[in-house]
């Protein structure tokens, strides 16, 4: 089957489209690296904060 000839999507569309899905490739890389860090954070017992307000 051969193609119409003219194409139906324009340039300005195709590269909207290709930020769009640059965009969420990030943020689901930056979502994954968050999840990483938080579990790689929450099994060290040692490293929780201890708060010194000065009344002992």
């Amino acid at each position: 089957m051969a193609s119409k000839g003219k194409k139906k999507t324009t340039m300005a569309k195709l590269n909207r489209e290709a930020k769009l899905r640059e965009r969420r490739i990030d943020k689901q890389a930056r979502k994954d690296a968050r999840k990483r860090g938080l579990a790689e954070h929450h099994g060290t017992p040692g490293d929780q904060l201890t708060v010194d307000n000065g009344l002992t």
